[in-house]
């Protein structure tokens, strides 16, 4: 592949999930893992702070729990603050599309766990934006 990297992605994921990463990396891609924010501690991203690795990131895979409202909050603040060229992937169970549908208006929905095929059209489409 390439000797620079592609843009940076990152996984927010909760800590007792774990992903793949080793696909996209092959790609070309660094990826930044974020188990989202401690029980009873805010996120930096909704505490006005900022998140640079959020800001850095090109592509963005969101599995945290849609059920719990802070974790909706960084979805949408994603949605809100984030460049319109990063591309967000959203990691639900089924139910949760069809109960949280206007959140994800507009977003990219995987109610399955994703598999290669799915990283490498997340992939191809982070590197399209960066062109």
């Amino acid at each position: 592949m390439t000797e620079e990297k592609l843009g940076p992605i990152l996984f927010d994921i909760p800590g007792d999930l774990e992903y793949d990463a080793g696909f996209l990396e092959s790609l070309g891609h660094r990826v930044m893992v974020c188990h989202g924010p401690e029980h009873a501690s805010l996120c930096p991203i909704l505490s006005g702070t900022g998140c640079p690795t959020a800001e850095a990131a090109h592509g963005i895979v969101f599995a945290l729990d849609l059920d719990r409202p802070q974790h909706r909050a960084i979805l949408k603040t994603y949605r809100d603050l984030l460049r319109d060229d990063v591309a967000i992937r959203v990691v639900v169970k089924p139910e949760q599309a069809e109960r949280y549908s206007e959140l994800l208006r507009g977003l990219r929905v995987w109610t399955h766990q994703p598999v290669a095929g799915d990283f490498d059209a997340f992939a191809a489409e982070v590197e399209a934006a960066e062109l």
